[in-house]
C-alpha cells in the first residue's frame, strides 16, 4: 500500500462519521437539502472534510460527483481547512488606485503563504476579494468581522499582531 493509500485510510479510520450522520438527521427524506447539508457540514468542521462528502452521498443514494458538485459550485464551501482568522484583503477598483498591490505583496511576505492559502499554524487563511463595499476607506481589509482601512505595507504586522 502506497503511503498516500495509507493516509487515506487512517483519515477514514478516524473520521467522526456520528457527527454527519446526527447532522443527516434533520434532513433524510426531504428533497432540496443538499445546501443545506454541506452548511451544517461545514459549520461542524469548518470546511468540507472529503470522508464526510462520501457518507453525505452513500446515506444519500446519490453520486459522489453530485455532492461534490455542488460544494465546489458555492464559493461559500471549502474542501479544505481554513484558518482560525480569514484575512479578506479587497482588491477593487478604489483600492488598486490606492496601491493594494503593495499591501498585498507585504501581506503574502507576512503570512508566508499564496491568495488562497493557509498558514501552516493554522491561524490565518488569506484571501482577495473583488469589493468589500468600503471604498472610501482603500485600499482595506477584513479580518473575521473586523474592518481595517487605509492600509499601508508597514502596518500590516501591528495588525496581524492583535489575531
Amino acid at each position: 500500500m502506497c503511503q498516500c493509500q495509507e493516509a487515506a485510510t487512517s483519515v477514514e479510520e478516524n473520521f467522526e462519521y456520528e457527527k454527519v450522520e446526527s447532522l443527516l438527521q434533520d434532513y433524510l427524506d426531504k428533497k432540496g437539502v443538499m445546501v443545506p447539508i454541506l452548511q451544517a457540514i461545514q459549520e461542524e468542521f469548518g470546511y468540507l472534510p472529503r470522508p464526510a462528502l462520501e457518507y453525505v452521498a452513500k446515506r444519500l443514494r446519490i453520486p459522489v460527483s453530485k455532492v461534490f458538485g455542488v460544494a465546489t459550485f458555492y464559493a461559500q464551501f471549502h474542501l479544505e481547512p481554513r484558518g482560525e482568522n480569514i484575512i479578506r484583503l479587497c482588491r477593487g477598483t478604489a483600492c488598486h488606485v490606492r496601491g493594494v498591490a503593495k499591501v498585498a505583496d507585504k501581506m503574502q511576505e507576512h503570512l508566508g503563504v499564496d491568495v488562497g492559502g493557509t498558514t501552516p499554524d493554522m491561524k490565518f487563511t488569506y484571501e482577495e476579494v473583488a469589493c468589500i463595499g468600503a471604498c472610501g476607506l482603500a485600499p482595506v481589509m477584513m479580518i473575521n468581522d473586523r474592518t481595517f482601512g487605509k492600509l499601508e505595507p508597514d502596518k500590516l504586522k501591528g495588525i496581524l499582531e492583535q489575531f
